[in-house]
């Protein structure tokens, strides 16, 4: 990671730079009986974060969600096929800031693979989520690992 704001994803004003559309709004909903959640699909995921977005932020532009809906879409997906499952995610708007957390069973960290076979499938998501954030986290935990991302789900006011 650079340490540069992609297009995609600009910041937020800063604290006192005028108002932020969302700001406080939160998203955490619970799978019952299991104190957190999981959704059982990208898909699933994708439908939360975009309620978020379009119901308690109002007007997020449409490059900007998609680009949201992008790395929600690689971190739900690789935590289904090469995590051993879903074991937690939630979303967050805070400040024009949205942080989408996604815990896995697996220990091993998102890697990227060299690319021998310009025409072979895959191998992209990690890139992409790592181009279109402005924060990856990776924690490992005592049953796998949490993947925290930070993206501005606003353009600059």
């Amino acid at each position: 990671m650079t340490g540069r704001t992609p297009p995609m994803c600009p910041q937020p004003p800063e604290a006192g730079g005028g108002s932020v559309p969302g700001a406080g709004a939160d998203l955490t909903v619970a799978a019952p009986g299991a104190g957190r959640n999981r959704p059982p699909t990208a898909a699933a995921a994708r439908d939360q974060v975009r309620r978020l977005l379009t119901g308690a932020a109002g007007d997020t532009p449409s490059a900007v969600l998609d680009d949201v809906l992008l790395v929600v879409t690689e971190l739900v997906t690789n935590a289904l096929r090469h995590g051993g499952g879903l074991t937690a995610f939630d979303a967050r708007l805070d400040g024009g800031a949205l942080t989408v957390s996604v815990a896995d069973a697996s220990p091993v960290a998102p890697h990227t693979v060299p690319r021998t076979d310009a025409a072979a499938p895959g191998g992209f998501g990690w890139r992409i989520v790592q181009r279109l954030c402005r924060r990856v986290t990776v924690t490992p935990t005592a049953g796998g690992k949490t993947i925290e991302v930070v993206m501005a789900a606003f353009p600059e006011v």
